[in-house]
């Protein structure tokens, strides 16, 4: 088996030749969007509930999940608002 990629025509590796596939959608549960957005519980839920934080998405009668792209803007769009 050969470990080194094998180039193109126009001499870049097979690596570089294909296009950037984004990363799959991540679900985050609770711990974890409170440890990226260091707020408490109770804040993320009261921003939820007046629709100035990400949605939850509910996977069961007791499981939520955020998605981890709408996390990511929801911090992108803090930063830039306070910069």
């Amino acid at each position: 088996m050969n470990a080194h990629p094998q180039p193109t025509e126009d001499g870049a590796s097979a690596n570089q030749a294909s296009p950037q596939v984004p990363p799959p959608a991540r679900l985050l549960r609770l711990p974890e969007v409170i440890d990226r957005v260091g707020l408490r519980r109770s804040a993320i839920y009261q921003r939820m509930s007046e629709g100035r934080f990400p949605k939850s998405r509910s996977l069961g009668p007791k499981c939520a999940v955020w998605v981890e792209a709408e996390i990511n803007d929801w911090i992108d769009e803090i930063a830039r608002r306070n910069t």
